[in-house]
């Protein structure tokens, strides 16, 4: 008998396309999408387990679930819980004695077996199922269907790549996703030709170190992901690539050269940092320094003049002083970045600088975010203002709050919204590629004007 399901995903893009797999795959076994968390019969959380707050979020929202479990069962309704993603890899059966109304764990590679999971768990109660096996997964999952892209919209994540060889002395992914694994090259070609089939205009590749992908090709070969870019280019309908996200050591010439040699390619990059003090990038064992980092900086600004940059930062690493907090903001002001994210740093249990000696007062990570953070909004409102009077390209998305307006994504992915003129006028341009004249800079978007009504 067909289930309701309902999937809560949490962190990164590649949460957000693995919980759309997630969906594709129990559509495909006969149980039906809902977003009435009341009517839901099966509750996935999909999980983040890069800072502890996501994580400590999960665990609210599992209280939660589980009152509405109990309130369900009351009425004689069964509720299968499921906590899939990096919490659950990490976690493992940790999280289920922590709350026992879970019925399934399963991690970032194991997805594909969540049927049989899920029939299994309704039989004999809970199952883990934390295997790596990242191609078996892309192998067993099924294509998206038509109805479901398009109620998506005109953009699309594509996953290419898993894992991460780096070990970053901060981060889970290498426990918690694997070894690194590139997709075959059809494979990721087959995704997007059905994606463009259906309407989707704007692809973005990602991976947990997306620029580290080394597909194999139909005669053996293997593809950079310059070479992935210029394949996906090719295919009729797809009108804009983006890639994310990258590691400063895989940004290799080809890559480069891409993004001078692909009008698809959008002029926008976001390529961590972390810090721009040497001492701190080695003891987070990033493998670059700040000056690695500004070369590559220079080579991308020569290959393309108008690319702009976001990047990661994580203040409060462990021994972290005032002259290594100094040096990164010295290269936050040399670079100048679009848009940024940065952090106080969070430990995360089984890294390498968890237990780090030199660990920073809260209150000391607490001033240096502060001031980071100040330096990096007026960098990223600079660079709005800098747009007003410009002619970008614009794809919209959706319908805007308003009446008559329509919202969409600039090539540097700013939210820019337009008053489209009636309802008609505003849903035709949803899905659309117009060129729109910024007028005014918003707090967290920009407005504009459409400047040519025709579709693109």
């Amino acid at each position: 008998m067909p289930k309701r399901f309902l999937v809560k995903s949490y962190g990164c893009q590649m949460n957000v396309y693995d919980s759309a797999r997630m969906g594709d795959l129990l559509r495909s076994s006969g149980h039906v999408e809902t977003n009435d968390q009341e009517a839901a019969d099966i509750v996935i959380l999909n999980t983040c387990h890069i800072r502890e707050k996501a994580t400590e979020k999960i665990f609210s929202e599992l209280g939660r679930v589980r009152r509405r479990k109990l309130a369900r069962a009351r009425k004689g309704l069964e509720t299968q819980v499921v906590v899939a993603g990096c919490v659950a890899q990490a976690e493992g059966a940790e999280i289920k004695a922590r709350q026992p109304a879970i019925d399934i764990v399963v991690g970032p590679q194991a997805y594909h077996r969540l049927p049989s999971l899920l029939q299994g768990s309704s039989l004999s109660g809970a199952a883990i199922d934390l295997e790596f096996a990242a191609l078996a997964k892309f192998a067993a999952l099924p294509l998206p269907e038509r109805a479901e892209i398009r109620a998506r919209g005109a953009t699309a994540f594509v996953t290419v790549q898993e894992g991460c060889d780096k070990f970053c002395s901060f981060c889970v992914v290498p426990y918690t996703r694997g070894a690194e694994m590139s997709r075959p090259v059809e494979a990721v070609m087959a995704e997007i030709e059905n994606l463009a089939r259906h309407g989707v205009k704007e692809i973005t590749l990602i991976g947990q170190n997306v620029n580290a992908y080394r597909g194999a090709g139909a005669d053996g070969s293997i593809w950079s992901l310059a070479r992935l870019l210029g394949r996906a280019a090719s295919v009729p309908g797809i009108e804009r690539l983006r890639y994310m996200t990258s590691h400063p050591l895989d940004m290799d010439d080809g890559l480069i050269a891409a993004h001078r040699q692909m009008p698809k390619l959008m002029p926008y990059l976001h390529l961590p940092a972390q810090s721009g003090s040497d001492r701190m990038l080695s003891r987070m064992n990033r493998r670059h320094r700040a000056d690695d980092y500004l070369r590559v900086v220079e080579k991308l600004r020569e290959a393309r003049p108008d690319i702009a940059l976001s990047s990661d930062f994580i203040v409060g690493f462990p021994g972290e002083t005032e002259d290594d907090f100094q040096a990164t903001l010295a290269l936050v002001r040399e670079v100048g970045f679009a848009s940024s994210f940065s952090f106080k740093y969070s430990a995360r249990p089984g890294t390498p600088s968890a237990t780090a000696d030199g660990q920073v007062d809260e209150s000391v990570k607490s001033e240096r975010l502060l001031i980071l953070q100040a330096l990096l909004d007026e960098q990223r409102r600079a660079f709005s203002r800098s747009l007003v009077g410009r002619k970008l390209e614009v794809l919209f998305e959706r319908r805007g709050r308003h009446q008559g307006q329509i919202s969409g994504k600039s090539p540097y992915l700013q939210t820019v919204n337009v008053e489209g003129g009636d309802d008609a006028a505003a849903s035709s341009a949803v899905g659309a590629l117009r060129s729109v004249e910024i007028t005014s800079v918003l707090p967290n978007s920009l407005a504009g004007r459409l400047v040519d009504t025709r579709a693109q």
